[in-house]
């Protein structure tokens, strides 16, 4: 009778562990009602489906403790979203052993400390080894875990924005504690000072300390070696010089102030400082550039090679701009754009290729666009300037790759009756194409879009693009987007792999023509839409050896910058038959 009720209560575990899913989302008006009859917890039935690879639990103000069992029966776990509930003051008992875990958001909760044994999982070993991104924004935490570093030492990115944080834990800027972080955001917070030590943080280059109680900046900040985006507006700094450049200034310029000492930048580095500065100076100019860019002649000769042309916005007559509304910010906040120009997609299978390739990046890198999820346009169809922002499903209007135009609601509901269709006809569990992603606008309120100046909506992630600006044989020049809910850094990973990845295709392309053909109807299929019976324009011109990269700046309404991508930090690993050139 007990099994009964549970399954009556719980009916998409029973789904789940029937169809022996890997996605699980639980949301909506009729959960907090059970969770609150669970007794704040999670249901103890969860914890039996081991081969859940995400999970999220979103929107539920009883949910107070995730509950035990959850490290024991879900060890495949990869995300594990619990935002927007009321987890809190602690975690009892603590979540880890989670040994691969790659994505942890516990946003919007009550959290207000994180001990040992109420908190992410042990130090020793580490609770939480393969994790990268940590969302603990919008909690009460008054201080972070001292062992945070020793419980995920692989961590990337860490949002730690509007809580009540006063300072770091010493730890946590220790030599060599957290090798891998590149992203961390501390807004809004009460920080009033940052330790010298956050030097040793060798990969960061993104910082957002913005709206804190911080009077100093210490003048080691600009020994972090991959810098190249910080915030720290809204501070009442004592050097007002350096406060007025935080508020107009390029990083490199902050960067450089402080490098020579500034004003009120802490202690300074008085004649030794100076002299390693002197000495760093000169080792830069004699190490060769990295980019193969060392003058005409050296361009010259990589021209046989692929080479890739990073153009500065500065360069550009008419640079394309996303322009970033606030209401995104709770649905899918981060994007990324690049316009690529030069791409061969005619000749036999090049635009298959391209398509599968794709598929493989959201499959693996985007772990099933959870992480991530890539969208490609032809540039000619794209009219910006562009907006990135959200909208109710009921309002949110686009005509999606090989369909009619729709609007976002009656579209999710035909995808999902097909989906459902598709497992009855299949006989098995699993479905294709689009109908894998739906469970993850699942509980949202607004379905993020991009919109061109003309009003259409050119990109619904993560689903679909608009037929609008589909690419075709003949598309020679593309506008590349990422989008993710969890981090801007795997957004800049992402685009790194996608542009790697078309170089790489464009070589083997002019290396080996070929006579074959796709249409743009069998493109279709292979992207996972349903095809269009439109014919196409013929093929035209061929490609060339050089693609030319520009950078697409992304602003807020207000204009000021959020991140403009390929900065230099980007692209900075190329496969060796690439050339970058800056």
């Amino acid at each position: 009778m007990a099994a009964a009720a549970v399954s009556e209560a719980w009916p998409e575990l029973e789904l789940a562990e029937r169809e022996r899913r890997r996605e699980l989302l639980l949301t909506g008006p009729g959960l907090e009602e059970r969770v609150r009859a669970a007794g704040g917890r999670l249901p103890p039935r969860l914890f039996t489906l081991p081969l859940l690879h995400y999970l999220e639990v979103s929107g539920c103000g009883s949910l107070r403790a995730p509950g035990p069992g959850l490290a024991q029966g879900l060890p495949q776990l990869h995300s594990l979203v619990l935002r927007c509930n009321a987890l809190g003051p602690g975690l009892s008992p603590e979540l880890g052993p989670l040994p691969a875990l790659r994505v942890l958001d516990l946003s919007g909760n009550a959290l207000e400390a994180l001990p040992p044994g109420q908190g992410l999982g042990p130090a020793e070993p580490p609770g939480l080894p393969q994790l990268q991104s940590l969302n603990l924004s919008g909690n009460r935490l008054r201080e972070l875990p001292a062992d945070l570093a020793r419980c995920a030492p692989r961590l990337q990115s860490l949002n730690l924005t509007g809580n009540c944080l006063d300072s770091f834990p010493a730890a946590f800027f220790s030599p060599g504690a957290l090798p891998l972080l590149s992203e961390l955001a501390a807004a809004d917070n009460c920080l009033r000072e940052l330790s010298p030590d956050i030097a040793h943080l060798a990969s960061l280059k993104t910082l957002d300390l913005s709206n804190n109680q911080l009077s100093e900046i210490p003048a080691e900040l600009a020994d972090c070696p991959k810098l190249k985006e910080i915030n720290f507006r809204g501070n009442k700094l004592r050097d007002k010089r350096l406060e007025k450049m935080l508020g107009g200034c390029q990083t490199r310029s902050i960067l450089e102030y402080l490098r020579a000492g500034g004003r009120g930048c802490g202690k300074g580095r008085g004649r030794d400082g100076a002299e390693k500065d002197e000495s760093r100076r000169k080792r830069r100019e004699r190490k060769p550039r990295r980019d193969g860019g060392e003058g005409p002649e050296q361009e010259a000769g990589d021209v046989s090679r692929l080479l890739l042309r990073v153009l500065h916005v500065s360069e550009n007559p008419a640079p394309l701009v996303v322009r970033v509304s606030p209401e995104v910010r709770d649905v899918r906040p981060y994007i990324v754009g690049a316009v690529v120009r030069g791409m061969d997609l005619q000749p036999g299978n090049a635009l298959k290729r391209f398509l599968a390739a794709q598929t493989k990046l959201h499959e693996d890198l985007c772990e099933k666009r959870t992480a991530a999820t890539m969208a490609t346009h032809d540039l000619h169809a794209v009219r910006g300037p562009l907006l990135y922002g959200a909208r109710p499903p009921q309002d949110l209007k686009i005509v999606p790759l090989g369909r009619r135009e729709a609007k976002a609601k009656e579209l999710v509901r035909q995808l999902q009756l097909e989906a459902e269709e598709q497992r009855k006809q299949k006989r098995r569990q699993s479905v294709s194409g689009l109908h894998r992603y739906l469970h993850l606008l699942d509980g949202k309120e607004n379905y993020p879009c991009l919109v061109d100046t003309d009003g259409d909506v050119i990109s619904f992630p993560p689903i679909t693009n608009s037929e609008k600006t589909k690419i075709k044989k003949t598309t020679s020049d593309l506008f590349l987007e990422v989008t993710s809910a969890t981090s801007l850094q795997i957004c800049k990973d992402v685009m790194d792999a996608l542009i790697l990845k078309m170089a790489e295709m464009n070589k083997f392309t002019l290396e080996n023509k070929e006579e074959g053909s796709l249409s743009d109807t069998e493109a279709d299929a292979v992207s996972g839409q349903l095809s269009d019976p439109k014919t196409n324009p013929p093929a035209g011109k061929d490609g060339q050896s050089l693609l030319v990269v520009e950078q697409v700046r992304v602003v807020d309404l207000e204009g000021s910058l959020r991140v403009v991508y390929p900065s230099k930090a980007d692209l900075a690993t190329a496969a060796p038959h690439v050339t970058v050139v800056r």
